[in-house]
């Protein structure tokens, strides 16, 4: 699996939004992780966790084209992850976490997604979820597993 992460720049390089097929998007990237579908069309996940730091959603419009290829492990998501947003919601915005950790004496589970703050630092995003599957808090830390590029 760990080869797959050098590739993606390539992969990416060999797709067009607007001419670029959903065979196109399969051919590169092989099966997605999940599909979803929205007013869109269906958005693939392309998940990197946990040995990566990126997780990418490719939307195949409804004319069959690919219409947006973006990684979701950004700041400008993580600041729409909110306490009281349903995890399925966070789930469908940043893709699969690298780890969920449970504190059952909080009656908690931790969501947690590695990603890189420019200039290469290695950061982790965390989302702190109740038993009803809701967002309690969110933020960012400095990654201590990783060093820096």
């Amino acid at each position: 699996m760990f080869w797959l992460f050098g590739c993606d720049s390539k992969r990416i390089s060999e797709l067009e939004e607007g001419v670029s097929t959903e065979a196109d998007v399969r051919a590169r990237f092989g099966e997605p992780e999940n599909v979803w579908d929205t007013p869109a069309g269906r958005v693939f996940e392309y998940n990197r966790q946990p040995q990566g730091q990126k997780n990418y959603m490719i939307t195949i419009g409804p004319d069959g084209k690919m219409s947006a290829l973006r990684q979701v492990l950004t700041p400008e998501n993580f600041a729409k992850v909110s306490p009281g947003m349903p995890v399925e919601d966070v789930r469908r915005l940043l893709g699969k976490p690298a780890r969920r950790t449970p504190y059952p004496l909080k009656s908690q589970t931790e969501w947690e997604w590695r990603w890189v703050q420019p200039l290469n630092s290695p950061m982790v995003f965390t989302a702190a979820v109740d038993d009803a599957q809701r967002v309690v808090s969110a933020g960012s830390s400095p990654d201590r597993g990783v060093e820096a590029p």
